[in-house]
């Protein structure tokens, strides 16, 4: 797999006939190996190890329905009242991060409702916070630790 612009984390990977599978840590199972699941797995080992953010309160690919369409969103990171605090959403290393990518996120925010948006293709990381006083969206330089969003 791709070399990321992330920390470098140890992984179970093991052979599944003609692909790979890897365990995912949140999921407690094996899934498929592509590309984008490589992203996430390492930016999900990232968001614990390196910005201290609770496991328990993360999720891997959580269903939810927007005007009758079923959707997927990649990683949800609640708060410690159960309430959606984080969306990441991820793609794959190849696939450049547009404003399409920010217009995905944002649709999945109108039901989940978090305060902080952050896309990544394992290369580029982009985070921000949302104004909903004001309607705007407020780029960050970094990605927060856990503690920090909290604050906000």
């Amino acid at each position: 797999m791709q070399r990321l612009n992330l920390p470098q984390y140890q992984f179970n990977i093991k052979s599944d006939g003609d692909s790979f599978v890897i365990l995912d840590q949140l999921r407690k199972r094996w899934v498929t190996l592509t590309p984008e699941e490589w992203v996430r797995q390492n930016f999900v080992r990232f968001l614990i190890h390196d910005r201290q953010f609770p496991a328990a309160l993360m999720n891997n690919e959580i269903s939810l329905v927007q005007n009758g369409i079923k959707r997927r969103c990649d990683t949800l990171v609640a708060d410690r009242n159960g309430n959606p605090l984080v969306i990441v959403e991820y793609k794959a290393p190849s696939v450049e991060i547009t404003q399409k990518t920010f217009d995905q996120v944002v649709r999945y925010n109108m039901v989940l409702k978090a305060n902080f948006l952050i896309v990544s293709n394992g290369l580029n990381h982009y985070c921000c916070k949302i104004d909903y006083k004001t309607g705007s969206y407020i780029y960050l330089h970094d990605i927060p630790c856990y503690e920090q969003l909290k604050q906000d």
